[in-house]
């Protein structure tokens, strides 16, 4: 590490897994959740919140997850079930379920079903096998697209989206734009941290012309 004009550098090479990853957590915040559900070929349900998680395209539309494997380099089970079934459902954590998702991160073994453990109810996926979460208000039904092994340690899964289960009172079915204080979504921050989406405002694009021209119409920065 080296300081440089009141900023700390870090050169990666330099840092151990654990302390990357400390750097990472607490830096690149607030991550999205992805409440994944899953189901072993022996028809167990699994259920596990990951934070290494994102959208990456619309056409087609994929979603990605960063799945870490066990410290033996096993697979965890929704790596491994993901790997025999093709499919996964990610659902979306809101503050109604915060407490529940973190009965999910539990390690239990393979065969306990995390979403019975948690007091949740598992509904029968429509595209796929994986199940979604009743109680959540957003479940994407996923085929897996493509698995990349970036280490013995990690890897990244894209799933290609099949069908989205959104509740009804945060989506608009015409107009197919969604109320973020009605779905009141978590994101992931450093440590055992969370944050809620109400801090919200809205910052219009600027236009070329008022890039160039600053002394004109300015764009609008306000609390929403």
């Amino acid at each position: 590490m080296t300081s440089q004009a009141g900023y700390h550098a870090f050169d990666f090479s330099d840092l151990s897994a654990r302390e990357a990853y400390k750097v990472m957590i607490g830096t690149i915040v607030p991550r999205p959740i992805a409440w994944v559900t899953t189901i072993s070929e022996d028809g167990v349900v699994n259920a596990a919140p990951y934070s290494f998680f994102n959208c990456l395209s619309a056409d087609p539309p994929i979603l990605a997850l960063g799945v870490e494997n066990k410290p033996d380099r096993s697979f965890k089970d929704t790596a491994y079930n993901i790997r025999m079934t093709n499919c996964f459902t990610v659902n979306i954590v809101d503050r109604a379920n915060v407490e529940a998702m973190s009965v999910t991160a539990v390690d239990f073994a393979s065969e306990v079903d995390e979403l019975q453990m948690a007091g949740l109810t598992a509904v029968p996926g429509e595209r796929v096998a994986s199940p979604r979460i009743s109680e959540a208000p957003v479940a994407f039904e996923c085929e897996r697209y493509l698995g990349i092994a970036v280490s013995s340690a990690r890897e990244i899964i894209l799933g290609r989206i099949v069908r989205a289960h959104i509740r009804e009172d945060i989506i608009d079915p015409n107009t197919f734009y969604s109320d973020h204080e009605k779905l009141d979504a978590l994101g992931r921050m450093g440590g055992n941290g969370y944050a809620g989406t109400f801090d919200y405002f809205d910052l219009r694009t600027p236009s070329i012309d008022d890039v160039l021209n600053p002394g004109g119409k300015q764009a609008q920065v306000g609390n929403s």
